[in-house]
């Protein structure tokens, strides 16, 4: 299993909305993420708008490409653009750079 670290920059201004967004993550777009190998996934979000996220998956790289078949996934992004600032790729899964793992205590 691949332990994946990233990180995001939620707008200052949208923080509310953004954490209201995902109290009620839609279920086919959870079911999405489980049928494609995201485990253990957190989302931490500092008052500054720092997002850290976190998953634990077989192969990530499949892990998003499997994500990016799925309409539902599609719509899901579309409404998250509007919170983060510069986004490198279209939507915030196709922006997201994996941190090296430098240490892991097992």
């Amino acid at each position: 299993m691949k332990r994946v670290c990233f990180l995001l920059q939620v707008r200052a201004d949208r923080l509310v909305e953004y954490r209201e967004s995902h109290k009620a993550v839609w279920p086919e777009m959870l079911a999405a993420l489980s049928r494609h190998g995201w485990t253990n996934y957190s989302i931490f979000l500092r008052d500054d708008g720092l997002l850290i996220g976190y998953c634990e998956t077989p192969d990530f790289a499949r892990a998003l490409s499997g994500m990016q078949s799925e309409e539902i996934n599609a719509r899901w992004q579309k409404t998250m653009v509007p919170y983060f600032e510069s986004l490198t790729g279209k939507s915030a899964d196709t922006s997201i750079l994996p941190l090296e793992e430098v240490f892991h205590l097992d």
